[in-house]
């Protein structure tokens, strides 16, 4: 992955994260977060 993509990406991802927390009050970002721990732990077990 080159630079300019990385940047992109990551400059998209702040900014959803923005507009969620100016929008939805984090309620997307806080779902999404609890679903990757669900998703760490049950890589875990099958580790």
């Amino acid at each position: 992955m080159t630079n300019p993509i990385a940047l992109v990406l990551a400059s998209i991802i702040v900014i959803g994260l923005i507009l969620d927390m100016a929008l939805n009050s984090g309620t997307a970002f806080l779902f999404l977060a609890r679903k990757f721990a669900q998703f760490i732990e049950w890589l875990a077990f099958w580790r």
